[in-house]
């Protein structure tokens, strides 16, 4: 089918034509393969990156969180006392550097809370430069902590519905 998009085109002085084939809904162009589940679940997609850490003496492996750590992550920023919602940013950078340093096997080295608090009284020029790299390796923008704040800044209207 050829459909003419307007009047003559000026250079041309003939109209200008543009061909358009139908498709059905699932029909897209694709740049590469379409996956399946098992394909998915056996992929290989959480990166590490060396970072060199001289208050430590050498270099750590930062990884990327799974989609499950980061919502832990970012669910373990807010506590709940007596009915109300409080930030928790209390040992932030250790608790994001712990769940995402990890050893040349890829186990992570920092696994209970008492090791993240011991990590957290560490360097805080050290556990920066890591903790920058494990925040661009996983997305985290500054935008993201501010987002994680916000919902705290506001108080809730007369006609919430969420009291």
């Amino acid at each position: 089918m050829q459909v003419f998009c307007g009047p003559l085109h000026p250079s041309l002085n003939s109209p200008c034509p543009r061909f358009i084939k139908p498709r059905n809904s699932f029909e897209r162009p694709r740049k590469m393969a379409l996956l399946n589940r098992d394909q998915i679940l056996a992929a290989e997609d959480r990166k590490t990156e060396e970072v060199d850490v001289p208050e430590w003496g050498g270099s750590v492996l930062v990884r990327t969180l799974s989609g499950r750590e980061r919502d832990e992550f970012e669910s373990s920023t807010v506590r709940t006392r007596g009915g109300k919602r409080e930030e928790n940013f209390v040992n932030f950078r250790a608790r994001l550097v712990g769940l995402c340093m990890v050893d040349e096997s890829g186990e992570r080295m920092f696994k209970t809370r008492a090791e993240i608090d011991m990590l957290g009284n560490k360097s805080v020029a050290a556990l920066q430069r890591v903790f920058n790299a494990a925040q661009r390796l996983n997305g985290m923008t500054d935008e993201d902590v501010e987002e994680l704040t916000e919902s705290f800044d506001e108080t809730p209207d007369a006609d919430s519905i969420s009291d």
